[in-house]
């Protein structure tokens, strides 16, 4: 295997436990184990495993309890679960797949059997997942795009405004881009966008900071627990990072290089406004700069005052 499945066997029978670790580590697989329903979701809540194979009946907390729970849980909801049983009966086989099940596997069981179908199911959930991630990403610069901005624009708002923290916007813009691109051509115009991207991505140093493509030319920075100096601060480092990129602009009015223009909006989000707010005084302070002449940048920090 290219790629090892870490999998979580859960079973009140120590022989099925010791015969189905012994069998899928073979294989390669990481195998942990558990012996009871408590034990497993404690086991998936520590470290979720990629797929679970997991007996529906079991004292106690019984299988399909335990995948409710799993499927009920925003974080572990996408981890197939594979229900093993002695039993083949059909109200069973309804209740696992109501439950959130993915498949069933009836006892006795032939290994191959299980290897196909634990496979499979790794490979399903593998394939889904670089889907998810390229639906989230710009496929030109490799950037996160408007549709996951808008996601982590909504997330970031709920939290500041929970903690009680402010919250910083930067929306950037190519300057004459239009031009540049009829100029030099829509090739040198994307390698253009690749790299103002990889400059605003240097800019930004801490894991919760997002950059992403807004769309055509447009940028924009979602800088989380940042004021608007904090943020007026990566603001100027990504600019002149920018401006030390060796394009040349032949036929900008603004230099003999690429320049940018940006709006950089800060605010302390409130709970039940609209996180479009912070997205329409950043935009503003935009057009603001490109108004003044371009290549610059328009500051500001502005209060909720009424909901929308």
């Amino acid at each position: 295997m290219s790629e090892v499945g870490q999998i979580l066997v859960v079973d009140d029978a120590p022989s099925t436990l010791r015969l189905l670790r012994k069998l899928l580590a073979a294989q390669g697989y990481g195998v942990r184990a558990a012996n009871n329903g408590e034990l497993a979701l404690r086991a998936i809540e520590f470290q979720p495993p990629e797929l679970i194979l997991l007996d529906i009946r079991m004292p106690g907390l019984d299988g399909v309890e335990v995948c409710r729970r799993i499927k009920e849980n925003v974080r572990l909801r996408e981890i197939p679960v594979l229900f093993v049983s002695a039993l083949a009966d059909v109200e069973d086989k309804m209740r696992a797949f109501q439950a959130g099940g993915v498949d069933y596997i009836t006892k006795p069981f032939l290994m191959e059997e299980v290897n196909a179908r634990v496979r499979a199911h790794l490979e399903l959930k593998r394939q889904r997942e670089l889907l998810a991630q390229q639906a989230l990403m710009d496929e030109l610069t490799g950037i996160a795009n408007y549709r996951s901005f808008q996601q982590v624009l909504a997330n970031e708002w709920e939290r500041c405004a929970r903690k009680r923290e402010p919250l910083c916007l930067l929306m950037i813009d190519v300057d004459l881009f239009k031009s540049y691109n009829d100029y030099y051509g829509h090739l040198a115009g994307d390698n253009c966008l690749n790299a103002i991207a990889n400059c605003l991505k240097a800019a930004l140093r801490r894991p919760a900071d997002l950059v992403a493509r807004y769309g055509g030319e447009e940028f924009v920075a979602l800088l989380p627990d940042t004021d608007l100096a904090g943020g007026r601060a990566v603001a100027d480092s990504a600019r002149a990072s920018i401006k030390g990129i060796p394009l040349p602009h032949a036929v900008s009015r603004v230099a003999d290089h690429v320049t940018v223009s940006m709006g950089v909006a800060a605010c302390q989000p409130r709970p039940g406004f609209d996180p479009g707010l912070l997205l329409d005084m950043a935009d503003g302070l935009l057009y603001r700069a490109k108004n003044g002449g371009r290549d610059r940048i328009a500051s500001g920090r502005f209060g909720i005052e009424s909901p929308v």
